[in-house]
């Protein structure tokens, strides 16, 4: 697949960042941008797998106000945890990653989250995705979260042709410029809950529609 020009990757970004201005950030991302803790942007990363962005966002706010850093977290009982952090999607599993996750972190890391992928991904429960955003949100270090929103808008535009989103982020790190790296995952990830939606895009409002070569799209209004 050819790669898209330089011309055209700033000028898709810089239309889809003008629409996003208008709508509600992720969660997560808010809650990295008050006070860039990377504990919490872990835990609420992990909270955000595979659960609606305002039920992530109630969960964390419940249970951060519990319990904010990792021995004050093994202070609560997985099932404190999970009766918390309900109805996330598999709350019970979750809960008992973050007291592993939590313990770990003491155990291993005198309390504080690592900032190498290597090992955040040896963290329980802990993939790219959410090392990424560790990494990136909690860090500010350069590099390319790729969730399903930014998997499959990047096929969409036919900016990349892949099944899953790893061979995603290796194509987006061969071509796209690192400045637009960290923020990324937030623009697309906004750019797919309000417009670039799964089921039948918003194709007529979208800003990059007579860019967007619709790869993958079956049906659109």
């Amino acid at each position: 697949m050819k790669k898209p020009s330089p011309a055209l990757i700033d000028r898709m970004i810089r239309r889809v960042r003008r629409y996003v201005e208008r709508c509600r950030e992720p969660h997560v991302t808010e809650e990295a941008r008050v006070g860039r803790d990377p504990f919490r942007v872990l835990i609420s990363c992990v909270l955000s797998l595979r659960t609606k962005d305002a039920t992530t966002a109630a969960a964390s706010q419940r249970l951060f106000a519990l319990a904010d850093h990792p021995e004050a977290m093994l202070g609560l009982s997985e099932r404190q945890i999970a009766r918390t952090i309900f109805p996330v999607g598999f709350y019970n599993t979750k809960a008992r990653n973050i007291r592993a996750i939590c313990r770990r972190l003491l155990d291993d890391h005198g309390g504080r989250v690592p900032d190498t992928m290597d090992e955040l991904l040896a963290l329980p429960g802990v993939g790219r995705k959410t090392a990424n955003l560790v990494l990136t949100m909690g860090y500010g270090k350069p590099g390319i979260c790729v969730d399903t929103h930014v998997h499959r808008i990047s096929n969409h535009w036919g900016w990349v042709e892949s099944k899953t989103p790893e061979p995603t982020e290796t194509a987006l790190r061969g071509f796209l410029p690192r400045r637009y790296w960290i923020e990324f995952n937030n623009w697309l990830v906004t750019f797919g809950q309000n417009c670039c939606l799964p089921v039948s895009p918003h194709c007529s409002i979208c800003p990059v529609e007579s860019d967007c070569p619709k790869v993958g799209v079956t049906r659109h209004r």
